[in-house]
């Protein structure tokens, strides 16, 4: 039997979706922006819109889908952080 463990077999099933939508965000953001760039006003309105989206949760969307809906939030906020330090 092999006792390694990886930090995916550690993980709760919330956390795996967290960090699965944060990998897969910031991947398709910087895609999107070498392929056809937006400018920095574009891409704040886009989390603008998901938090807001987040915030709607009146119907209790779960713990696992706040987690994937966190996870993107996250992924903007380092993807506009960088562009910023890059623009600086």
């Amino acid at each position: 039997m092999n006792n390694t463990h990886t930090s995916e077999q550690t993980l709760s099933t919330e956390e795996q979706a967290f960090h699965d939508a944060y990998d897969t965000t910031l991947f398709y953001l910087e895609n999107r922006q070498k392929i056809s760039p937006m400018p920095l006003i574009d891409i704040e309105g886009e989390l603008h819109h998901l938090t807001i989206y987040e915030g709607q949760d009146w119907a209790g969307r779960g713990e696992l889908k706040n987690n994937e809906i966190q996870g993107q939030i996250y992924a903007y906020i380092a993807f506009i952080d960088r562009i910023k330090k890059q623009q600086a």
